[in-house]
């Protein structure tokens, strides 16, 4: 199969085309790596046969290699103004999907002398990679070592390059909300999407030889419910909208305060996830005084988030000390959010309960 980039060709405009966006900000100081939004996902979205891997929300440890385990060298996103091929990650890459002796441990009589241990799915082996594997594991040296968590999404790209590689039009972003999805009675497999992703955000089903990826819980956010691991988070780490609603959480901090930069803009396809950057826990000096300099290398999060993390990082100091003075900041307000329900855009109804 050759690959074909922009394969749909005149059609790529219309199935990207979309009158509003929804985004969610998410901020990584608050990030307590808990979880709770990859099993609130997990338990709706990816329990079906040859999803077992996937993990459409995920939170992983950085400097880390991160997930798929590294992504940001897979290649993907857009050279001049066409969507670049690059590598798929394997299953293992993704996580495996680890086998437990049950069995042994439950019902073999065997009392205290066994206890689980996970098996790869891909090899049968013992594992050599899962997800999180390297969690917590940090940077820097003493005594500034540093890490922070770092959860992700499908960014629900403005211009995703998983919708201009697919050669059979199978990926459209709803017109409504920008949400983009799977064509799932269009889409062959070709996982030219895959490849074509540079957050590889898209996973291939095993099963039914297919493409899938967040849908943003869409059928949650049709009732006027936030999506699910938005939702869930314990931590109000995240923020959830239309980017055109002025009086959403999401808007004043992307475009009013402008302190939520997208992840790996440089990628081309306008990320609709964006993060306060860390600000990390203050260095030592030379001589053991604690300085005002983060421990996290800036050029580490230039990396991440582009030239404006120095800008957005002087921002926060100052509108911190603003609020530590007394004299109030409505930045900082909205990034405690003393109400929970202030955060997600008008979606705040009640999740629905099957009966």
């Amino acid at each position: 199969m050759t690959y074909v980039p922009g394969g749909n060709g005149n059609n790529t405009a219309v199935l990207k085309r979309a009158k509003r966006q929804l985004a969610t900000v998410i901020d990584l100081n608050k990030c307590l790596g808990c979880q709770t939004c990859v099993v609130a996902c997990k338990n709706i979205w990816t329990k079906r046969p040859g999803t077992e891997y996937m993990r459409w929300a995920n939170v992983t440890t950085y400097p880390g290699k991160g997930y798929p385990r590294d992504y940001e060298k897979k290649g993907g996103g857009f050279k001049d103004g066409k969507a670049q091929p690059g590598k798929i990650p394997s299953m293992i890459d993704a996580g495996d999907n680890f086998q437990f002796n049950h069995n042994e441990v439950y019902y073999e009589g065997k009392g205290q002398s066994v206890k689980f241990h996970p098996t790869s799915k891909v090899t049968g082996k013992d594992p050599d990679w899962g997800y999180n594997w390297d969690e917590d594991q940090g940077g820097g040296k003493w005594p500034n070592p540093y890490f922070f968590y770092f959860a992700r999404m499908c960014n629900h790209c403005s211009n995703p390059a998983c919708l201009a590689a697919c050669p059979r039009g199978a990926i459209h972003k709803r017109e409504n909300d920008g949400i983009v999805l799977v064509d799932q009675t269009s889409c062959k497999g070709y996982r030219f999407c895959v490849e074509a992703c540079p957050y590889k955000a898209i996973y291939f089903n095993i099963v039914s030889h297919t493409s899938e990826k967040c849908i943003l819980c869409f059928p949650r956010i049709d009732n006027g419910i936030a999506n699910a691991c938005n939702r869930q988070c314990p931590g109000r780490i995240r923020c959830f909208g239309y980017l055109d609603d002025k009086d959403s959480h999401v808007h004043k901090l992307v475009k009013k305060w402008k302190v939520a930069l997208p992840l790996h803009g440089e990628y081309g396809t306008a990320p609709n996830i964006y993060y306060i950057p860390p600000m990390g826990a203050r260095g030592f000096g030379q001589d053991g005084e604690i300085t005002d300099e983060t421990r996290i290398p800036i050029g580490i999060l230039e990396g991440l988030f582009g030239p404006e993390v120095k800008r957005v990082l002087a921002v926060l100091k100052a509108e911190r000390a603003n609020m530590k003075a007394g004299r109030g900041s409505e930045l900082m307000d909205l990034l405690i959010s003393k109400k929970w329900s202030d955060r997600f855009g008008g979606f705040t109804n009640a999740p629905l309960i099957q009966s």
